[in-house]
């Protein structure tokens, strides 16, 4: 069956380069690597169990598996590191941004593990979503951490793990939740970092990326 979710020929081009070879020793790989990617792509894009996925892709233990050994090994990251470089060349920038925008967002969770914690200010337990897109809107960090952590005090985690893997990213576009000297005070201490602080939409509730025109306003070379 064809969902949605599955990949086009195109696309499993651009990611068959990161999957593992196959085992010199053992048995042979009963199930493709493409059904396996797929599959995950699948549990992505509808929220669904582990356990509700369906028959004709894998049993969910292997698909589990690999998604936790990719998750592990960084075949995710580099994966994503090699589409926005793709898709920023696409657009006519260099591949590595030079600025960025950071944002968070709290949501429920009915987890027993993980982390998890009150959003005091939108009410909400359970986990914050921190990260960090090039100006394109583009994701290029990550991190997951309780929902109780201030946008400020999260920040620097977030930034540091990206540091290294886009070398050029030292200009962050970021929301009011972000200033104040306490956070450019730590983050002198992984490195030379320029927080812009721009102001949301009068309108906006909730979760707003900001946007792009933000960044175009910015007097700082183009990224």
């Amino acid at each position: 069956m064809r969902y949605a979710s599955n990949l086009t020929d195109a696309e499993w081009a651009l990611i068959v380069p990161f999957m593992p070879a196959p085992a010199r020793l053992g048995r042979p790989r009963s199930v493709s690597l493409r059904v396996i990617v797929e599959a995950i792509l699948y549990i992505l894009s509808t929220g669904c169990q582990w356990r509700q996925l369906p028959r004709e892709f894998a049993p969910f233990t292997t698909v589990q598996a690999y998604f936790y050994r990719f998750s592990r090994d960084g075949t995710l990251v580099r994966i994503n590191q090699a589409l926005v470089a793709q898709a920023r060349e696409l657009a006519g920038r260099t591949a590595s941004p030079t600025a960025g925008v950071i944002d968070s967002q709290s949501v429920k969770t009915t987890e027993a593990g993980g982390p998890r914690g009150f959003d005091a200010g939108k009410k909400i337990k359970g986990r914050k979503r921190h990260i960090v897109t090039d100006t394109l809107g583009n994701l290029v960090g990550l991190v997951i951490h309780p929902a109780n952590v201030q946008d400020r005090d999260g920040a620097p985690g977030v930034l540091k793990s990206i540091r290294k893997k886009y070398p050029l990213l030292r200009h962050v576009f970021a929301d009011g939740g972000y200033a104040g000297p306490k956070l450019q005070g730590r983050l002198e201490k992984i490195g030379k970092w320029t927080i812009q602080i721009v102001k949301r939409s009068d309108t906006a509730e909730g979760f707003e990326l900001l946007p792009r025109r933000w960044a175009e306003a910015a007097k700082v070379p183009p990224a």
